[in-house]
């Protein structure tokens, strides 16, 4: 087995929050409301996958604690959360508004 590369075929592709403890509350619902449950055949919103606490749950993996400045972001397709250190977005090859 080999890494491999991985990016978005557009720039705007996801929907992101760049968290801190100051996030507002519907920022937050916005990200919160488009997690989805990748298991279930029906694929529907998972309850609580994330909190103004920062604390993000992945669906069927666990939970994961945020810290200011980590992105989190929603595959718009699928609902798939994706985390990004602050230290990642500041140093990697991101785009984001």
């Amino acid at each position: 087995m080999a890494t491999v590369t991985l990016g978005t075929n557009a720039t705007t592709s996801l929907v992101a929050l760049a968290w801190n403890r100051m996030s507002a509350i519907a920022d937050v619902a916005a990200i919160a409301v488009a997690i989805k449950d990748d298991q279930n055949v029906n694929h529907p919103i998972w309850p609580g996958a994330f909190a103004k606490n920062g604390r993000l749950y992945v669906p069927n993996r666990g939970f994961l604690n945020m810290l200011p400045g980590d992105y989190v972001a929603v595959d718009a397709t699928t609902g798939w959360p994706i985390l990004l250190s602050a230290r990642a977005i500041a140093s990697g090859p991101y785009t984001h508004s």
